[in-house]
């Protein structure tokens, strides 16, 4: 089922919840799709569903930035076989290959791995797992894990719900156009078949001509 469909069956109470809990269990490493279910929720929002968009990203961002301390949390702990460990079960994203690529964007760019990995899909469930088996000093990881969470969730949301705004708006003023076209075709239609119709029946009307020698 279409994670909006799915969504729409649920009350907006539930949505908040819904959306909270799956981008916070991403930001802890478990790879789900918070994005599209974050993105699905806002649009939703935008289509007077009862959502409201500012308890829907401040429940987003709430879910990103718990999800990805936990996660910071686990990581410090459980270091390098946490991530072997994770490579066995989910070999797709936990692979040695991506783990490597993370590690190298957290050596170069530190904090700033946290802060713009957060609008990676693949650097979205490793940052906080990973800055905790590097030991990144902890204020640092929050500052950017704080910063990060407020401009992706907040920031998609507002994002989303707009172009939704924006496009119900249009789509309701395409639909007033298509409906006067229709009309006027309508109505140029009828006229030009009475035109036609009166020509004909002109037409039959004619005496026909009689000839000379009757």
């Amino acid at each position: 089922m279409h994670v909006q469909e799915w969504l729409d069956t649920v009350p907006p109470a539930a949505v908040y919840a819904v959306v909270a809990l799956v981008i916070g269990l991403e930001s802890l490493g478990i790879p789900l799709p918070g994005e599209i279910v974050l993105v699905s929720a806002a649009l939703m929002s935008s289509q007077h569903s009862g959502i409201n968009p500012i308890v829907l990203g401040a429940c987003a961002t709430a879910g990103a930035v718990i999800g990805d301390s936990i996660g910071y949390a686990i990581g410090r702990k459980g270091g390098r076989p946490m991530l072997a460990w994770l490579g066995k079960k989910f070999p797709r994203h936990f692979s040695e290959g991506h783990v490597a690529t993370a590690e190298r964007s957290f050596e170069k760019w530190g904090m700033w791995a946290v802060f713009f990995g957060r609008f990676v899909a693949l650097l979205r469930i490793f940052a906080g797992p990973l800055a905790g088996v590097l030991h990144m000093p902890y204020w640092k990881f929050l500052t950017a894990n704080v910063l990060g969470g407020i401009c992706w969730a907040g920031g998609t949301t507002a994002v989303i719900y707009y172009v939704g705004v924006v496009a119900e708006d249009w789509l309701k003023r395409f639909s007033y156009l298509g409906l006067a076209a229709a009309v006027l075709i309508g109505l140029t239609s009828m006229l030009v078949i009475k035109r036609r119709a009166k020509k004909v029946r002109s037409a039959d009307r004619e005496p026909e001509p009689v000839n000379a020698g009757e």
